[in-house]
């Protein structure tokens, strides 16, 4: 400290000696001051332009934020929907077939009422073939088909040997001679076996 104040002293006494030393300070301090002004300014306008990013961060994340909920109500929303949509569907799914098997019902009803005012069998007959075919109609336009198997070779994907018997020539030998029960199948997915008697 002491050092400093002999260098000051002796630099105010240079300056009063020489006029030209006095006004070169008085430049070098104005400069020094203008750099402090500088840097001050510069400071503020450092924490101005970090406050506003602060801002602007601050304003982005609540917005992404805001955003994320919503999106997350809105899923949650959806998944509800979607839930409550398919229980319906399952409640209701099988309304429209059984609507569809009502008229069969209908005609069997009329056929057995005709049964005991028939005198002539040929008529009931004929009348329980077309409910039968009504009602394999039906089932064709809903998908469900009849599973081949007499005289066919056994496949056990489709059939089920409920019976063996042996076969009467090496033509029918591994071959299918007698439905026992016919299969179906629904959309190429087996609903039932057909349980079938093979040749061995």
């Amino acid at each position: 400290m002491a050092k400093k104040k002999k260098i000051m002293e002796k630099e105010k006494n240079e300056n009063i000696q020489n006029p030209e030393n006095q006004k070169e300070n008085t430049e070098n301090l104005s400069k020094e001051q203008q750099q402090e002004v500088v840097d001050e300014t510069e400071k503020k306008n450092c924490n101005e332009a970090v406050s506003e990013e602060t801002k602007s961060l601050l304003e982005k994340y609540n917005e992404l934020n805001d955003k994320y909920l919503r999106l997350i109500a809105e899923y949650d929303n959806y998944r509800k929907r979607t839930l409550k949509e398919k229980m319906d569907l399952i409640k209701s799914g099988g309304s429209d077939v059984l609507i569809s098997i009502l008229p069969v019902i209908d005609n069997f009803e009329r056929a057995l009422s005709s049964l005991n005012a028939a005198t002539e069998i040929e008529p009931v007959k004929e009348g329980i073939l077309l409910i039968y075919n009504s009602f394999v109609e039906f089932l064709k336009q809903r998908g469900v088909q009849e599973i081949e198997a007499l005289n066919l070779p056994l496949n056990t994907d489709l059939h089920e040997a409920v019976a063996q018997t042996p076969a009467q020539n090496d033509e029918t030998k591994g071959k299918i001679i007698d439905v026992i029960e016919k299969g179906y199948i629904l959309n190429e997915k087996v609903l039932r076996f057909a349980k079938v008697i093979v040749a061995q």
